[in-house]
């Protein structure tokens, strides 16, 4: 619980910043941390720049256009590998949302899907087993069906394709998957460049309010309360600018707590929907940000309230568990070959000791650990006396302990001489014969 007490803290080396954002709603820490003054009341005369893809937004901070951003949670890590990209050594302290994705397909795909099995409306299981018989119905002629992500090495990317495969299609053989920036994910489909596309909201709630699209899938579905949106900066910068870097993580802590009451809900709508910000109708904004999910354009919205999640249950700590879930699937898609051991890699990047320090100084209590199982909690649980964690299931039902990394590969039958390798790079991962 967060007693927000203002700490004594070591002068800002630097207080004139650039932060870049996207137009997406879970932009909402850095504009609100802007916009209620929590920036200025550490000291921080921060300006922010609305980029036009993430891409954009990497080589920015990487060259150090800009001191630091808004980025996909697996970026700062594959930016540090170079895939998707040149190499940039990033580093991430603080984690700003969980949830806030969809898939979402056009009318006329969705209708076929529903056809062919009426359960893909509620079930996000069964529309991709839908989808998996209408590619096999498909004529060799036609062409394959393409969908939009945001970025080639995102979570939008990981989640379609594990969707994708749950199905038993393989996402780089029966589909088409394109980069598409957010905002241009719903004209790329109005244009009919696209059958379907993964991104953050609010582009999915246009999609169905233009009845261009329809839902059949949301982040929380696919891994319950998974990380989306991280704090990143180069690590030259933290070096550089440490104190600076602990007033970022102070006033965008400040403003997730703002963010996670659900009366301050419409008032960020109201702020975010902004032309500077999202430039979108308010009520197209707020929708997700209140907890309702508009899946069909004939339907009542339906309530979730995790849709997005700003600070409960622990979000804003960077687990060194989901860094290792990001390397498995980076694995998975032949995106990576080389053995790495995978303490180092998310040690490197991810840094919950620079988040303890920020959260310590407001009174926050975070976990002890750096890492925990993934897809083991049905339902929400106390790690401590006052820190809570949410449900965590995989939509297929997988279980990923500490330490289990390989052995979740080798489920996913990753080749036996690619486990060897990666096996002597992490020998405290012991694969059974299971």
């Amino acid at each position: 619980m967060a007693k927000h007490r203002r700490p004594p803290a070591s002068a800002p080396e630097k207080t004139a910043l650039r932060l870049g954002f996207m137009p997406l709603s879970d932009c909402a820490p850095l504009i609100i941390a802007y916009e209620k003054g929590f920036f200025a009341a550490e000291g921080l005369e921060v300006e922010l720049c609305r980029e036009t893809s993430w891409a954009a937004i990497r080589d920015k901070v990487g060259l150090g256009i800009l001191d630091g951003a808004q980025m996909l949670a697996s970026m700062p890590l594959t930016s540090r590998l170079g895939i998707g990209g040149p190499r940039f050594n990033f580093i991430s302290a603080m984690v700003l949302d969980l949830n806030g994705n969809a898939i979402t397909l056009s009318r006329e795909l969705y209708q076929q899907l529903a056809a062919i099995d009426p359960h893909s409306a509620n079930c996000p299981a069964a529309a991709a087993s839908a989808l998996r018989s209408l590619i096999k119905q498909r004529k060799p002629t036609q062409p394959r069906l393409r969908f939009g992500t945001v970025y080639p090495c995102s979570p939008q990317s990981f989640e379609l394709r594990y969707w994708l495969a749950c199905g038993g299609i393989d996402p780089d053989r029966d589909v088409e998957i394109v980069v598409v920036p957010p905002p241009k994910m719903v004209s790329a489909m109005s244009d009919g460049n696209i059958d379907g596309f993964c991104v953050g909201e609010p582009w999915n709630t246009l999609a169905v309010q233009q009845r261009l699209g329809d839902v059949v899938a949301s982040k929380y579905q696919l891994w319950n309360n998974s990380p989306e949106k991280v704090f990143a900066i180069t690590e030259d910068w933290a070096a550089r600018h440490p104190n600076s870097h602990q007033a970022l993580l102070r006033a965008l802590l400040r403003a997730c707590i703002w963010l996670d009451q659900a009366a301050h809900r419409q008032q960020c709508a109201r702020i975010i929907s902004q032309a500077a910000y999202i430039a979108l109708p308010e009520d197209t904004v707020a929708l997700s940000l209140r907890g309702y999910s508009q899946k069909h354009y004939a339907e009542r919205p339906q309530y979730q309230p995790d849709f997005h999640v700003f600070h409960r249950y622990s979000a804003n700590f960077p687990w060194l568990s989901h860094s290792d879930w990001y390397i498995a699937q980076l694995y998975r898609w032949q995106l990576l070959s080389e053995p790495l051991n995978l303490d180092d890699i998310a040690s490197a990047v991810f840094k919950p000791d620079l988040y303890r320090q920020a959260a310590e100084a407001l009174g926050i209590d975070c976990p002890k650990i750096d890492r925990k199982s993934e897809g083991n909690l049905h339902e929400k649980m106390l790690l401590t006396n006052s820190t809570q964690l949410g449900p965590n299931r995989f939509i297929d039902g997988t279980i990923i302990p500490v330490g289990g990394t390989l052995q979740y590969l080798k489920q996913l039958k990753l080749a036996a001489n690619a486990l060897d390798t990666l096996q002597q790079a992490n020998p405290e991962q012991r694969l059974s014969n299971q």
